[in-house]
């Protein structure tokens, strides 16, 4: 494979694809995230994806949009990104954060209406995560990671340290892990509009992953007493007093916590309880905590894993689950104790980051704003009023749209596994007759899912099927959309009858006359990564593999990454045992059984599946006398993500499968 891949007709098109979907330097809109109504509900602002030039990852602006006209206008300027718009109680200022001044380092600034003026706020001791208005209007909760924090697996996996540090230190200067007072931690400050000020209200030795208001003078807290992110998983709820910084442990979960949510009165807390690989990733059940008594209680919640939550008044809770193949959003009663459906879709469903995500919408407590996309259907903004769905604007272009449509088409597919459990997946297939050559694309997680996202967003998808390869996406035990016993059957069982799973897949497609079963390929990232390293020992019918941020060793893994926690928890092993699942499960030690030529992906910031799992695997296959390929992306974290070098991976992997499974059998 050739070291500079810049001028290859692969690289060009996976340039050219983006450059389609991005439109940089147009100051053209490719679609919106993390949509925030005004409190009158006549208006939304939004992060609209504006690119500048195809350079690192896509940058955002503030977005205001007209919801009944649908006008969209851009009221932030950048440079880099500007996100998590959040409108103040009296729907004059928006607050927001920016990392205008250093990358991935965000600062609040607020942004005057009328005026369109936006300005910075008091520094605070790092960079912040995410923020929320007090309901008086007069304080903003600030979350902030400590410079030197590592960002979660799904943003990247990789440290945030503030630039100007970098010139106080000699070059020889070591940097220090495992000394208490030399980590980051992660706290709570509140920003005071009247003063300009922001203070730190979390005491010290309490780290705190998400926070927001529990009524007017407390906050309810994901902590842990440790800052470190594998003490993620045994985080606890905490109430905190704001004016003293007394602490109040809630709940104690048995699983891992998401998607904390506070009644505006601050009598109850809602959170989602998982089993989790990630931070950021949960999808799970409903708790409710009383405040005052410390009550739990367990409401049903569609018979779904609940992915995102937000209060409508103390007794009304708005929630999104994922639901197999499908997204519904329901509203949960909570003094009648009963929920209830207000929106499905199956192949159509709300865009988001991790999952699907929705808006509170007015005052009524079931309407909500979204983004709705498909595999084939670009994003567009619609509304749920009353019970009736309208359109408000479309993303995308013309050009697009018509490109994508005649790429394929996509659908739900569902087959039994050996065990009888049955399982479901994705699968997008090019015009014409099959059987197909086809590429198996396994998701991270495990515990996380495959859904339906517009292809045009992606440069890989496109050049696939017009390539003629089928794409197969399955969502095996683990994943999540089947409830909390589907997604614990990987725990302990990595490797295991999820493996049956995929190949049980494909064998249904092979039966089905889908798939040509000597073009078969497989790639995944992070979980995926190890999938597709563990199946190429464990089945030699794949013709080529791009494993991607993968973990090849667990013992290694435990021991470099920074979740040791996530091994110790999915392995349900302790690495000092000799025979155990860290030896069984780690695709290294079956090498020599490999005959499928592999291309290795990593990135040299990853820090939770770290650079030297693909290089063990990539030496292991060489030893066996494997064809193998180790690629290293020296600016990447966990996944490759900017600019250009997104388009370098999508050209190599693509031309890793025409090599050896070409679509054209001539």
């Amino acid at each position: 494979m050739q070291t500079d891949f810049r001028r290859h007709p692969l690289f060009e098109k996976a340039e050219a694809l983006t450059r389609a979907w991005l439109r940089p330097g147009t100051g053209e809109v490719a679609a919106l995230g993390q949509l925030a109504a005004s409190p009158d509900g006549r208006r939304a602002a939004a992060a609209a994806q504006l690119c500048e030039v195809l350079e690192g990852a896509p940058s955002t602006r503030i977005a205001i949009v007209d919801l009944a006209s649908g006008d969209l206008d851009i009221v932030t300027g950048g440079p880099r990104s500007d996100s998590a718009p959040g409108w103040s109680p009296d729907g004059r200022s928006i607050a927001f954060l920016s990392d205008r001044e250093q990358a991935y380092a965000n600062r609040l600034r607020i942004l005057d209406v009328e005026t369109g003026a936006d300005r910075a706020t008091a520094a605070v001791d790092g960079f912040v995560e995410y923020l929320q208005w007090s309901a008086d209007g007069k304080a903003i909760l600030l979350g902030v990671a400590g410079y030197g924090s590592d960002l979660a697996g799904a943003q990247g996996a990789f440290s945030v340290s503030l630039e100007s540090e970098a010139g106080e230190q000699p070059a020889w200067a070591p940097t220090v892990e495992g000394a208490p007072e030399a980590a980051p931690w992660r706290s709570v400050w509140l920003y005071d509009l009247a003063s300009g000020t922001a203070r730190q209200v979390t005491p010290a030795g309490v780290n705190v992953w998400q926070a927001v208001w529990c009524g007017p003078d407390h906050v309810a807290a994901i902590c842990s007493d440790q800052p470190e992110e594998t003490w993620w998983y045994s985080a606890d709820v905490r109430l905190i007093e704001v004016a003293s910084g007394g602490v109040r442990t809630l709940f104690e979960p048995a699983d891992q916590l998401g998607s904390l949510a506070a009644a505006p009165a601050g009598g109850t807390v809602a959170v989602v309880e998982a089993v989790c690989s990630d931070r950021n990733i949960v999808a799970g059940d409903l708790r409710l905590i009383d405040v005052v008594s410390g009550e739990i209680a367990r409401p049903a919640t569609l018979d779904a894993d609940v992915v995102q939550l937000s209060w409508r008044g103390d007794d009304a809770l708005l929630f999104v689950v994922a639901d197999g193949p499908e997204t519904a959003v329901g509203l949960h009663d909570r003094p009648a104790a009963a929920s209830r459906e207000i929106w499905r879709g199956g192949e159509r469903t709300p865009s988001g980051m991790m999952f699907p995500e929705v808006a509170p919408l007015g005052t009524a407590a079931g309407d909500i704003l979204f983004m709705c996309e498909s595999f084939f259907e670009a994003p567009t903004l619609r509304a749920l009023e009353e019970g009736t769905e309208r359109e408000i604007r479309r993303f995308g272009t013309p050009e697009v749209d018509a490109a994508v449509a005649g790429l394929g088409s996509a659908r739900d597919v569902c087959w039994t596994a050996p065990d009888g459990l049955e399982v479901h997946g994705w699968l997008l297939t090019p015009p014409g007759p099959g059987p197909h050559p086809l590429i198996m694309q396994i998701h991270g997680g495990p515990v996380w899912y495959t859904r339906p996202i517009y292809i045009g967003r992606s440069a890989l998808p496109q050049m696939a099927l017009a390539a003629g390869y089928a794409l197969f996406q399955p969502n095996p035990r683990g994943s999540s959309g089947r409830g909390q016993s589907f997604a614990r059957q990987v725990f302990g069982d990595m490797g295991g009858a999820d493996t049956q799973d995929y190949l049980s897949g494909l064998d249904a497609l092979e039966k089905a006359g889908i798939v040509d079963p000597a073009r078969i390929g497989v790639t995944g990232g992070s979980y995926g990564g190890f999938m597709t390293s563990w199946l190429i020992t464990q089945d030699q019918r794949f013709a080529a593999a791009v494993p991607v941020a993968p973990v090849t060793n667990w013992v290694s893994e435990h021991l470099t990454c920074h979740v040791p926690t996530f091994c110790e928890i999915f392995l349900d092993d302790r690495i000092s045992n000799p025979t155990g699942k860290y030896f069984s499960r780690s695709p290294i030690h079956f090498a020599d059984r490999v005959k499928t030529p592999t291309l290795n992906i990593c990135g040299a910031l990853d820090k939770i599946t770290p650079a030297g799992q693909a290089l063990e695997f990539h030496h292991a296959l060489q030893i066996a006398g494997v064809e193998s390929v180790l690629l290293t992306y020296p600016q990447e974290g966990h996944g490759v993500r900017t600019m250009p070098a997104s388009f370098d991976y999508t050209a190599r992997l693509m031309s890793w499968f025409a090599r050896h499974m070409p679509a054209d059998r001539a």
